[in-house]
């Protein structure tokens, strides 16, 4: 069935809302939703009633917790639209947003103008290469500067940022904006709730300063495309007679390039500014298409693959995201990059090499569905009936068998005990981690080989804390959770050796299995490294896989206190086996034991997960902070200062950072805040690595 006219690929906008806390992500997308129709009242965030925060949780605490998706029409235009959270501890989220969405729209305060949460997304968003273009929002508060909002982001994210707008007005005298483009004013009406504007001549007193940034904005553009000589020379003799759309082209160009960031202005809490956002959501975003062909790798061969985004390639698309459905189960979240996905169709998920059948297909809004039979490349769907795939696997219908770029996630920092409060809850909260920890790669489940407690792993303090309360609300179970804990790892410090026999004879056929290994420092970050060095046929080829599972799990459990062993690299370089009595069993038990033997020689230390810590505090709270990072092992960083407030950069053991945010409003009272992100890890001192190691 041929596409509708708004359905067409290259008028497809895949876009993500990305900010810092607070900076006013959720209240632009429900006005987004309110001017293309979708909704019919607006949602606000402070009432609990945001479309997109649709989580009891999300509602109660006025936060975004997880990205919710959305599809809106605008122009003939198609926006799939994601929603992402503020909080670091739901950086998966934006992680996972980031990768397969094709453009974003950076939000700023513009009283605050970037702040730490903003770099980190900022950051997150290069990594993947996604455009931009910057909306600087909450022009009608107090101390709203929108070109420092500009300055901030050239300075401290590096963003190539030009305005497209000139305000007119701020604080409570923001009326609208002059168009750089069109040189044309746009005056909103209150009493509309900003559905109805004016098109105007600029303000006299507007016109020399507009003049002057849209000569600007022109310079910038004529660099952008060194080939195209015609608008050079128009620039530089006659840019009155630049058409409006020969610019647009050129901005369009260089955003989907990533060679500039233009910034717009506008208050979505007072409805002014949405509408021309969505136009540049439609005119300067890339399309599916023009984000050119898509790299996968063939399993078999390991050469690239390219796949042409369009309708008639082979279908491919990767799993960004699984939910729980009260009613409809297990949904799974798919980008399609290239193909057509039809109800019924039997795909391979390349990464698992496993079969899976998609029983339904799905369109969501937020949380609400709507059944379709097909979606195409460029689309977001969520299927039902995908068994075995989690986030980042690759799905794919062609006769090679081929994996698109996969995630990487940050590892867990924090960690707390939990168990069933009864023996009927025992099987509920089995179900409900299991649940869980599918739909977050970064929440891990574990259990204490000593105590035979469960152990719960997260990101930080909120991010367990909203977990452990989906378990009593969606799962209905009741449960006992022990005080957070930080997730501590071992490596070791020098080279080692371990020759290892496993020997056991119980009547009947024995167990043999004899392995060595050397093992030496990795470079810190680096991970784990197996490598097989055998030669001659010492271990039997059939051993290999054995050999290397039983060193893995060796490596998972430590020496010193039962944390991850990380950074250590593994040569198998000698072994020996019988004939008879050997198995794969034999060789994974001698593995393990051979690994943990050698690193216990190899003098091993525990590292402790260090936090990037920003705090934001009035000036004469200063001193008060500092002294208090310090007394916290802190390193302090550098620190700016802004319009009243100080922030203070720092690097502070994550151990010494529970409790901190009620410390702090004591210090300030009640004015500073903090952001907190994992950076690394480092060795711990060795008088407090006593300490862990006898608990």
């Amino acid at each position: 069935m041929p596409r509708p006219q708004e359905d067409q690929i290259e008028n497809v906008r895949n876009i993500g809302i990305m900010a810092h806390i607070d900076a006013g992500k959720t209240t632009t997308s429900e006005r987004i939703l309110f001017y293309c129709g979708r909704v019919h009242r607006i949602g606000e965030v402070h009432e609990g009633a945001a479309t997109m925060d649709w989580m009891v949780q999300e509602q109660e605490r006025g936060i975004t917790i997880t990205s919710a998706a959305t599809t809106v029409y605008w122009k003939n235009h198609k926006i799939n639209l994601i929603d992402t959270p503020g909080h670091v501890d739901f950086t998966v989220e934006v992680e996972r947003s980031l990768r397969v969405l094709d453009g974003a729209v950076a939000v700023f305060d513009a009283v605050s103008g970037v702040e730490p949460q903003s770099e980190t997304v900022w950051r997150q968003a290069d990594k993947y290469g996604v455009p931009r273009i910057a909306f600087i929002n909450k022009m009608d508060r107090m101390g709203a500067d929108y070109f420092a909002g500009v300055q901030s982001m050239r300075e401290k994210l590096g963003a190539n940022a030009v305005p497209v707008h000139c305000p007119i007005g701020a604080e409570s005298e923001f009326a609208g904006m002059v168009d750089l483009v069109t040189m044309r004013a746009y005056l909103f009406k209150d009493e509309t709730m900003g559905a109805e504007w004016t098109e105007e001549e600029i303000p006299a007193n507007l016109r020399e300063k507009c003049q002057k940034l849209r000569t600007e904005l022109l310079d910038e553009l004529a660099t952008i495309d060194d080939a195209n000589d015609t608008f050079m020379l128009k620039v530089l003799e006659a840019p009155e007679t630049l058409t409006a759309d020969e610019i647009h082209a050129l901005i369009r160009k260089g955003v989907c390039e990533n060679k500039f960031t233009p910034v717009l202005c506008g208050s979505a809490f007072k409805n002014k500014g949405v509408q021309n956002l969505l136009d540049a959501i439609t005119r300067w975003l890339p399309s599916p298409k023009d984000r050119g062909v898509i790299k996968g790798t063939n399993v078999d061969t390991n050469e690239e693959v390219l796949i042409s985004p369009d309708d008639a390639s082979p279908l491919s698309a990767i799993a960004f995201k699984v939910a729980s459905d009260p009613y409809v189960g297990r949904l799974t979240y798919v980008r399609i990059y290239s193909g057509t996905l039809t109800k019924g169709t039997t795909l391979m998920n390349t990464t698992k090499d496993k079969k899976e059948r998609i029983s339904r297909l799905i369109e969501m809004h937020a949380n609400q569905r709507k059944d379709r039979d097909e979606f195409y490349t460029g689309d977001i769907a969520a299927c039902i009936g995908l068994k075995n795939t989690i986030t980042g696997d690759t799905l794919f219908g062609g006769d090679a068998a081929v994996v698109l770029e996969k995630m990487e996630f940050p590892e867990p920092v924090i960690s707390m005990a939990i168990e069933p409060k009864s023996k009927a809850d025992r099987e509920k909260l089995s179900i409900a981690l299991s649940a869980l920890s599918e739909e977050d790669p970064t929440f891990r489940v574990s259990s204490n080989p000593d105590t035979g407690q469960t152990i719960i792993q997260g990101m930080g303090e909120l991010h367990l804390d909203i977990l452990r309360d989906r378990m009593m609300r969606e799962f209905h179970v009741e449960a006992n959770v022990g005080k957070p804990q930080v997730s501590y790892k071992e490596t070791i410090t020098l080279p080692g050796k371990a020759d290892t026999k496993f020997v056991k004879q119980t009547g009947g056929r024995g167990q043999y299995a004899h392995v060595v290994v050397e093992v030496e420092p990795n470079e810190r970050g680096k991970g784990n490294e197996i490598e097989n060095k055998i030669v001659g046929g010492t271990i039997p080829r059939e051993y290999f896989n054995a050999v290397e599972k039983g060193i893995v799990e060796g490596l998972a459990t430590g020496v010193l206190a039962g944390y991850d062993l990380v950074d250590v690299k593994v040569r198998i370089v000698f072994g020996s086996y019988h004939e008879v009595d050997s198995n794969e069993m034999a060789f994974k038990i001698c593995a393990s034991m051979a690994v943990k033997e050698a690193c216990k020689k190899c003098k091993p230390i525990l590292l402790e997960p260090i936090m990037k810590v920003d705090v934001t505090t009035p000036e004469e709270s200063m001193g008060d902070v500092i002294g208090d990072l310090n007394r916290r092992r802190g390193r302090i960083l550098g620190q700016e200062t802004g319009k009243g407030a100080v922030i203070i950069r720092a690097e502070v053991p994550l151990s010494e950072m529970f409790g901190y945010s009620t410390q702090l409003r004591s210090m300030s009272s009640g004015r500073a805040n903090y952001t907190m992100e994992p950076s690394h890890f480092e060795p711990v001192p060795a008088k407090i690595a006593e300490e862990i190691q006898k608990r």
